[in-house]
């Protein structure tokens, strides 16, 4: 090498301005990789002949992968190799009998969009580094905001729906006691927040994080569907206010994992106006019916929140991951919440517009440009096309039902209001045999 390269930079025995790597050899792995994606992937995405996964034990797909990282790299031959073992061992969500309950499938326009990101590589924390997908972020935030019925609000996307609701809990607690940011913890009244038994289990999860605990998670009784009791809110509102505890946020559910229920948002916001409190919506699954002009009655009232949860990623197929964290303040309460001011990356005196610097609103520094890959799959099929998946997705369900009640052995809970049908199937062993503990512990082993 030094030979080869007369004014080679020596430090340390390491040529600095050598090449770090063979271009043309990358290259050309790319290519190769690539096509082994388009052939094993994109192409069998929709043939039902294929596995939804080739299932190995853990022991068994160790040594199939050969897991051992080695001082020396392998060959691109046995990386490609590699490539293809990974897709055949790996469970294939795009598959028509991938059954997932809140996400399945492929959208092509989405998957682009992410080749695009990946081979970009950027990070969403200030124009400069990123001035396109801050740009296509501002306008989808705009776009959902005006779904969900505000005339004006502020977002951003998060690694997941968990981590929205995270964020919608401390923005709250921060709303109801700024001083928290500097001080800290010590001097604050008992905090107390209340969601539906039903409700996602990131809820326990951010209270844990946050310091808050997860007694002070006060959970309220729901009906036969699902559905937070406003009755029952009310109580535990007026309950905490008596121990002496200080209420500051209620979370309200759209489209609960497990039974699809809607909570009834414009009861629970009459609750939230009463007491002072802060109404978040977790509509990460639920969200998408915002789309549809048929199904979007189920959240009604949202516009009254402060803050809404929703995943694209789930039911319009955006792609994992896709989440909005969008909230009705415009006044800069998120950056106020969230903000560091680091001069070295946040400087004010710029040469544009430094309020498109939007990574100060972020916990996160690096951050994906997630919303790239929603507003390309937008752009493709515009706001009926996005409509249609809402309404062919709960038409399925629909005609799921219809399905059950005509076969022997299936058993429906309850009419669904959303995507998701909840039933069991009793084998024939069962049929004849008496409904009680001994029946209902063969079930289980059954399902």
């Amino acid at each position: 090498m030094l030979q080869k390269k007369k004014n080679a930079v020596l430090v340390d025995g390491v040529i600095l301005n050598g090449p770090i790597m063979d271009s043309k050899a990358g290259a050309q792995f790319v290519e190769e990789a690539c096509k082994i994606i388009m052939e094993e992937v994109i192409q069998k995405a929709d043939d039902v002949t294929e596995k939804v996964c080739e299932w190995r034990a853990p022991e068994t797909l160790k040594e199939i992968l050969d897991l051992e990282m080695r001082d020396t790299g392998e060959s691109h031959q046995k990386l490609l190799q590699l490539c293809r073992d990974v897709i055949q061992y790996s469970v294939k969500t795009s598959h028509p009998r991938f059954f997932n309950q809140l996400y399945a499938g492929i959208d092509y326009y989405s998957l682009v969009a992410r080749f695009i990101t990946e081979a970009l590589n950027p990070s969403v924390y200030t124009y400069e580094v990123s001035p396109v997908f801050l740009l296509v972020e501002e306008a989808v935030i705009k776009k959902m905001i005006e779904f969900i019925g505000w005339e004006e609000g502020d977002g951003i996307f998060n690694p997941g729906g968990s981590v929205s609701n995270m964020y919608a809990m401390n923005l709250a607690r921060y709303r109801f006691c700024p001083e928290i940011k500097e001080k800290g913890l010590s001097g604050l009244p008992r905090l107390v927040l209340f969601t539906s038994e039903e409700c996602h289990y990131s809820m326990k999860k951010a209270a844990s994080f946050l310091g808050i605990g997860t007694e002070n998670v006060y959970f309220i009784k729901t009906d036969e569907r699902g559905k937070m009791i406003p009755e029952e809110l009310e109580k535990q509102v007026q309950r905490a206010r008596k121990e002496g505890s200080a209420p500051f946020l209620v979370c309200a559910t759209a489209g609960t994992t497990v039974l699809g229920a809607f909570d009834p948002l414009d009861k629970i916001a009459d609750i939230c106006e009463k007491h002072g409190l802060w109404l978040h919506v977790d509509a990460s699954w639920g969200g998408s019916a915002l789309i549809s002009r048929k199904h979007c009655r189920l959240l009604h009232g949202i516009h009254r929140a402060d803050s809404v949860a929703w995943n694209p990623h789930k039911m319009l197929l955006a792609g994992i991951q896709c989440c909005a964290l969008l909230v009705k303040d415009n006044s800069g309460l998120l950056k106020n919440c969230y903000s560091a001011k680091a001069a070295y990356l946040f400087q004010q005196d710029k040469f544009y517009d430094v309020s498109y610097d939007t990574g100060d609103k972020s916990i996160q520094c690096s951050r994906r440009p997630d919303a790239f890959k929603f507003w390309l799959m937008w752009k493709a099929l515009g706001t009926t096309g996005l409509e249609e998946r809402v309404n062919r997705a709960l038409a399925l369900a629909r005609y799921l039902v219809e399905e059950i009640k005509k076969r022997e052995g299936f058993q429906l809970l309850l009419e669904p209001e959303y995507a998701n049908v909840c039933f069991w199937y009793i084998p024939p062993s069962l049929r004849k045999m008496e409904d009680g503990p001994e029946f209902w512990q063969k079930l289980h082993q059954v399902s």
